[in-house]
């Protein structure tokens, strides 16, 4: 277990309410620098339990994803003058001079990036054309880490409490996502409110219709740039860094008020997904999931697989045929009791914990 503010951009160690240094599960499961999802290091693992492939690129892992940073974290990295950032802000700023997809309230993917995303399929991980451009080849990290965003702080191809930890880290997603918006809206307020009186800030139409010059990855028109960006064009730079000094300088408790009830809402949802995720429980009646794929393994172990396409448990084959025996009609207890005594075996609490916890097992 570890704080939850250890697994987020640096900044909110000092936004976030005290809750956020709860212990969290620690996803020694997918791991960055030896991923679990690469061939390498996928040996002697199940890679799949439906007979496709999900193995990610070594040169790609699961970066195939395009990060939409709020403005205030922009500053933040464009702020950070130490060494080991030099690339992200060279690649940040690259990014700024080119004038695509770069507005006030996001840096963010081109309109062309996000059409091929929603409509492609399985290239997740193994399409080196959607590449995360903050990616860093050699060694096959992120440069922008400590100032990551939303999605890139809280996605895991397997989880250590399995659907439960899933949950806890998507409802964690939604809250960190509400408080991009929110805080991004706070800092244009200051600094230019006419792109939050005229609702530029609202999601944007026309997404799945992008014209020529967006299909091309050409910036918009200068005269358009202009008026979006008002009497910070060719400052983009310094209005980031303003957002990041605006956000920095908050409390909590302004946080708090600047989420709203919506805020509110997600803080308690959060909180009930990260006990579920911690300290799972388990039900008194138990059924075999009739969804969960099975694979028999040549060695006669058997891979089950449920909650997640990246994720399978393999059991011993003999396993399997005590598993059909929870059938969702009797308690947990008397399975257990009538396999010890008609097939003297068993399978032991912390056994069905983890086969529930990967839904292979799920409540009646």
């Amino acid at each position: 277990m570890r704080p939850m503010l250890d697994s987020l951009p640096v900044l909110y160690r000092d936004l976030l309410p005290e809750f956020f240094q709860k212990g969290v599960p620690v996803e020694t499961k997918a791991t960055c620098d030896s991923c679990a999802m690469c061939p390498s290091s996928a040996s002697g693992t199940v890679e799949s339990v439906d007979g496709v492939s999900r193995l990610f690129r070594p040169d790609t892992k699961c970066c195939t994803y395009y990060p939409r940073l709020p403005n205030f974290l922009v500053g933040a990295l464009l702020s950070d003058d130490r060494p080991e950032l030099a690339e992200g802000r060279r690649r940040m700023e690259e990014k700024l001079a080119s004038r695509v997809a770069v507005t006030p309230q996001w840096v963010k993917a081109s309109a062309r990036y996000n059409l091929l995303y929603r409509n492609s399929r399985q290239f997740f991980g193994r399409a080196l054309s959607m590449r995360c451009p903050y990616y860093e080849e050699v060694q096959g990290g992120c440069t922008i880490w400590p100032y990551r965003e939303a999605v890139c702080s809280t996605f895991f191809c397997k989880y250590v409490a399995g659907a439960d930890g899933r949950k806890f880290w998507m409802t964690l997603k939604t809250y960190l996502t509400l408080t991009e918006i929110q805080l991004s809206r706070y800092a244009l307020l200051q600094l230019l409110p006419d792109y939050i009186l005229t609702g530029k800030d609202k999601p944007e139409l026309g997404m799945d219709s992008p014209t020529m010059e967006e299909l091309e990855d050409k910036p918009m028109a200068a005269k358009d740039y202009a008026t979006l960006w008002g009497s910070w064009a060719g400052r983009e730079a310094d209005f980031y860094r303003a957002t990041y000094q605006l956000v920095r300088g908050l409390t909590p408790e302004r946080v708090q008020e600047l989420l709203g009830l919506d805020g509110l809402i997600e803080l308690t949802l959060l909180d009930k997904s990260r006990r579920d995720a911690v300290a799972p429980t388990l039900p008194k009646v138990l059924k075999l999931n009739p969804e969960a794929t099975v694979k028999w393994l040549t060695d006669g172990n058997v891979a089950l697989g449920s909650y997640s396409e990246y994720d399978a448990v393999a059991l011993p084959g003999i396993a399997y045929a005590l598993l059909v025996e929870f059938t969702g009609q009797e308690p947990v207890d008397v399975v257990r009791e009538r396999l010890r005594t008609e097939k003297q075996a068993d399978l032991h609490e912390d056994i069905l914990l983890e086969l529930y916890r990967h839904r292979i097992l799920t409540a009646a």
